[in-house]
């Protein structure tokens, strides 16, 4: 984890003290994801591409299943 990350909340956290969330940071090289819990566990790092069919993917599977 390097300091100039800019981490935010997911937007899907929920309420309350944000028992079940992740922080992400994004960059034009990689795009960073955290346990907002446990931050210095570790960071998964994704390429954009790659990170944005895994975020389409979970929108359809959830629209799916309404």
């Amino acid at each position: 984890m390097t300091p100039q990350h800019n981490w935010r909340k997911s937007s899907y956290s929920g309420s309350g003290d944000g028992n079940a969330c992740v922080e992400i940071a994004d960059s034009p090289a990689r795009i960073s994801v955290r346990d907002s819990k446990d931050p210095a566990a570790g960071v998964l790092g994704f390429a954009p591409g790659a990170f944005g069919a895994f975020v389409r993917s979970l929108k359809e599977r959830h629209a799916g299943a309404s």
